[in-house]
């Protein structure tokens, strides 16, 4: 599986020599710092603000029929933006010419391939299904993780060796952590189930055995946390020693990512925790690729003008949504549409680890 660096806001970050040498000063930000605050470091605050102010109304509490679930209107609109966001990866990977051609067989090949595999078997299908619901944990901890890449990078402050490694396996700790040691747990679990559709009762036996452990489960997970917690703030406190400067954009990044996945993975208050995680972490990629593609957009729906770059990024979000309306409310009416569903999951997981890159300088 490729390291997933970071995600689509390579294409702001300015060549050095106009990098701001204050961490507070407006160079040290991705795009400004309105629009950081807003869309990237407090995204996680505003989602939890939302889904508990929501989630306490009628949006929260009425619930619907849908594919033989009971979901609430905040649940439903929480699915349709996810869904969408999932879709906005192709005007990077697809709708860039010079992306498409480096990488011109995954683009082309893979889908087709992967659809191909999915729609002919449903054991595959039911297995991919339950890696996206995985893959999807990890590569939402590594969004975050990419971005506070980028604020250091912003800050113009010399990399420490070991950083990166130490900075992924904070982002880790922080989102995937609360997942297992919290009231969201059996939720992820549950997933497994689906490969008793297809004989494969060895792996349906997860949910009651994790249910069964989650207690030993949680403590090992938040201990071994902790641990690293610690362990992080030492090594950052030897490199400050050392002379080396962490992006303050990027701690309270950490900091409101780390608040809110704690109260939402690990309390689950008021049944939103999916709602509060994946609206963020939709809210921040919307907001990376619409900036950092803003131009290929406008390319894309013929309104390469500046002044049109408001109607093309409209269209942006409209072609998303619809894909995302279709996903939530169709996308497992059939075989075949549950086949292009997931197509389009793993594909975002996927193309977003090599197309978007800090370490390889994917800087335009």
């Amino acid at each position: 599986m490729p390291a997933l660096e970071t995600p689509n806001v390579l294409a702001v970050v300015p060549p050095r020599s106009v990098v701001a040498r204050s961490g507070d000063a407006a160079g040290a930000y991705l795009v400004g710092p309105g629009f950081d605050r807003l869309f990237f470091i407090h995204s996680p605050l505003l989602a939890l603000a939302l889904g508990l102010v929501l989630g306490a109304t009628p949006l929260g509490s009425e619930k619907y029929q849908l594919n033989g679930r009971s979901e609430s209107a905040l649940s439903l609109f929480g699915g349709v933006f996810t869904m969408a966001h999932l879709f906005a990866v192709f005007f990077r990977s697809h709708a860039d010419p010079s992306i498409f051609r480096t990488h011109r067989a995954r683009f082309v090949i893979a889908p087709v391939i992967l659809f191909g595999a999915m729609w002919l078997s449903s054991a595959v299908l039911m297995a991919v299904f339950v890696l996206a619901v995985w893959w999807d944990v990890y590569h939402s901890s590594l969004q975050t993780f990419g971005l506070g890449r980028l604020y250091d990078r912003r800050s113009g402050a010399r990399t420490p060796p070991g950083a990166r490694s130490l900075d992924k396996g904070l982002n880790l700790v922080l989102y995937a952590g609360p997942v297992f040691a919290g009231a969201a747990f059996a939720d992820h679990v549950l997933h497994f189930r689906k490969l008793e559709q297809v004989g494969w009762a060895l792996f349906s036996r997860v949910p009651a055995a994790a249910s069964a452990h989650h207690r030993s489960i949680a403590l090992t997970v938040t201990a071994a946390g902790l641990l690293y917690t610690v362990f992080y703030l030492l090594k950052w406190r030897s490199f400050a020693r050392a002379g080396y400067t962490v992006s303050r954009q990027k701690v309270a990044l950490l900091a409101s990512t780390a608040v809110t996945s704690l109260v939402a993975w690990g309390f689950n208050p008021l049944g939103q925790a999916f709602f509060i995680m994946n609206f963020f972490h939709a809210w921040q990629y919307f907001a990376l690729i619409g900036w950092a593609e803003r131009g290929n957009i406008a390319r894309v729906f013929g309104l390469a003008r500046p002044v049109r770059t408001a109607a093309a990024l409209a269209l942006f979000v409209l072609v998303c949504g619809g894909y995302g309306i279709w996903a939530k409310f169709a996308g497992e009416s059939t075989h075949a549409a549950f086949s292009l569903l997931l197509t389009v999951s793993i594909l975002h997981f996927w193309y977003d680890g090599f197309i978007w890159s800090v370490r390889r300088g994917q800087v335009r």
